[in-house]
């Protein structure tokens, strides 16, 4: 490895301090490891490691003339400059909020379809869905991205504009402080508590229930019981094996009632609408709707260790009429009353490191 790629490494993790002070980051919170996505045809997407180590994780196959406004809803709440979904077929990043709209561009696996990705607005890379950076090595919601451009400038993504042809895409992926499970109370009003390792926390209430599955786009690329997509705005679970379609997802009470598109879930049975216990906005907030779920490792992703590999994949638990905790039933396309038995349901969160004493 020569001198320059190693002192290369060393900036880029140096990056911190500038990353620190966007609005995403949360205090104490340092990179586990980085993402580097050259925006150049045939350019090598990588995953940086403290150690100096690096894995590939595809070649740049279609590079953004334009960004997408207005972007999808969600867009708008996250902070410009960082990651607004996180998902097996996308990772969207907002570039700036305008007259109240997200302004994005997207990094898509090749030969996937992602409606929120505008035309001509994506970098794609040569990997399939829901593996690489789209799988075990994909940043959370909230993750702030850097920019070196073709002359070596550091910046903030959003002071870029439209990624230009020579620049790299730095992504810091940090673990934030998230609860190790967030357990759900599947009927109006039951709690969403959180559980720390410092002790339990009331993150929400639920206002409607989940009672049925749905035909979620993307669910085919993960599998029963895995995070298919976070962004500031929705949890969407895969509720079918991976090659076939079946969802469910959890939203915030304001896009659920503020959302021209979402408003079929006030008549339908496949959301779970969820609102803070204090009444303030949850869109964009930690830990349901920021810095937390990924979509995960699954088929060949290996991380730098059993626990990395294993631990940065949630899963998603169930239990059936006050029963024990066991595995989400398989159900796929539209099934309204697929999940009437479930009562409880808990995730937990994406880790990387061995739990200690105590912890977990």
């Amino acid at each position: 490895m020569s001198i320059m790629v190693l002192f290369r490494r060393f900036l880029i993790f140096g990056l911190l301090s500038l990353a620190l002070m966007l609005p995403c980051m949360s205090e104490g919170a340092a990179p586990v490891f980085c993402v580097e996505i050259p925006v150049r045809l045939g350019g090598e997407a990588r995953a940086l490691l403290p150690d100096g180590s690096a894995v590939e994780l595809g070649r740049v196959c279609a590079l953004p003339s334009i960004s997408r406004w207005p972007g999808y809803t969600a867009s708008k709440w996250a902070p410009p400059g960082s990651v607004a979904a996180s998902a097996v077929n996308a990772v969207h990043l907002t570039l700036s909020v305008e007259d109240g709209r997200g302004r994005t561009i997207s990094i898509l696996p090749e030969h996937t379809v992602a409606p929120a990705a505008g035309e001509q607005s994506f970098i794609s890379l040569d990997s399939p869905a829901g593996t690489g950076f789209f799988g075990g090595w994909a940043p959370p919601v909230g993750t702030p991205v850097l920019v070196i451009t073709g002359g070596g400038r550091r910046v903030p993504l959003q002071e870029r504009g439209v990624p230009r042809e020579g620049d790299t895409l730095v992504f810091e992926v940090a673990e934030y402080d998230a609860p190790y499970i967030i357990d759900i109370e599947n009927r109006p009003g039951g709690r969403i508590i959180g559980y720390y390792d410092r002790g339990p926390r009331l993150l929400a209430r639920v206002i409607r229930p989940v009672r049925g599955v749905g035909r979620f786009g993307g669910t085919e690329f993960q599998q029963v019981g895995r995070i298919r997509a976070n962004h500031s705005g929705v949890i969407d679970v895969s509720t079918a094996r991976r090659g076939v379609v079946g969802g469910f997802q959890v939203l915030p009470l304001l896009h659920a009632a503020t959302s021209k598109e979402m408003s079929s879930a006030w008549q339908l049975t496949q959301w779970l609408i969820v609102a803070a216990p204090d009444g303030s906005p949850l869109p964009g907030t930690a830990p349901l709707f920021s810095s937390n779920l990924v979509p995960g490792s699954q088929l060949t992703d290996k991380l730098w260790d059993m626990w990395s590999t294993y631990g940065r994949k949630p899963l998603v638990l169930c239990r059936r009429d006050g029963g024990k905790w066991e595995r989400l039933p398989e159900a796929s396309g539209r099934n309204d009353f697929a999940y009437r038995d479930i009562t409880h349901l808990r995730i937990y969160s994406p880790f990387t490191a061995e739990p200690q004493a105590g912890f977990r």
